[in-house]
């Protein structure tokens, strides 16, 4: 009888122990939880893409303005050293490398219209279409903080936002030729019977034309609203009237 009752007594004090170290675990266990729930975050793949994607629209896009108008620039400063079919094929050819080096990263929008463009139409997260205007922006007031830096730059060698033809000229040039760039890019991506490694080659080559064409009516070559932004940050940071 006294052999039962010790035995019973060490089953409920071995229930007992098993009970606390139970609890002590699982606390633990929470708490290790807890400690690794913000690095799981930080480290989530989503918030990794949206970065990656951000930084690739802020690259793309210094390297377009400073392609692009760096282009306008020299050939301004040098006696029309780089000409203005020049400057209309460097535009292109920087537009098409980018999108073929990041478009796969970030889509390769490089401009707000785009992005706005995407996001009304739902082809784009609304989400995420201020932060890609914000890095757009970014890249391109770091472009021309670059090129001021570079060359001997004045206000007048930014006269993007002076077109030389009347304001219902440059407003119905740039109707037609934004048309035809969201035409294009809308038609070579997100249409599945496209050819998707030609819309590099097919978005560049829209850029080209639209510079052949409303350049000579608005020096503007490319109006874009992140160049304009630019530029009049860049007259005011020299002092000088846009």
């Amino acid at each position: 009888m006294a052999a039962n009752i010790d035995g019973i007594q060490e089953k409920e004090m071995s229930k007992m122990e098993e009970g606390i170290n139970n609890i002590h675990t699982s606390s633990q266990s929470n708490i290790s939880r807890g400690n690794t729930s913000s690095a799981e975050f930080c480290s989530s793949p989503n918030v990794v893409t949206v970065a990656q994607k951000l930084v690739a629209e802020a690259i793309g896009t210094f390297f377009i303005i400073f392609a692009g108008c760096g282009s306008v620039a020299v050939n301004k400063l040098y006696d029309e050293s780089i000409t203005f079919p020049g400057v209309c094929v460097t535009w292109g050819l920087i537009v098409m490398v980018m999108i073929y080096s990041v478009g796969h990263v970030s889509g390769g929008h490089f401009n707000p219209a785009v992005t706005i463009t995407f996001t009304i139409f739902r082809q784009f997260s609304w989400k995420l279409a201020p932060l890609y205007i914000i890095a757009q922006v970014t890249g391109s007031i770091l472009a021309s903080g670059t090129l001021a830096l570079l060359l001997d730059v004045t206000s007048k060698s930014y006269f993007g936002t002076l077109p030389v033809g009347s304001n219902g000229q440059s407003l119905a040039i740039e109707i037609i030729i934004s048309f035809l760039l969201m035409f294009v890019i809308s038609g070579v991506s997100t249409d599945d019977r496209a050819v998707g490694q030609l819309g590099g080659l097919a978005v560049g080559m829209t850029i080209t034309l639209n510079v052949f064409v409303a350049g000579i009516i608005e020096i503007v070559l490319l109006k874009n609203i992140s160049e304009n932004l630019k530029k009049s940050s860049l007259a005011l940071r020299l002092d000088e009237p846009i």
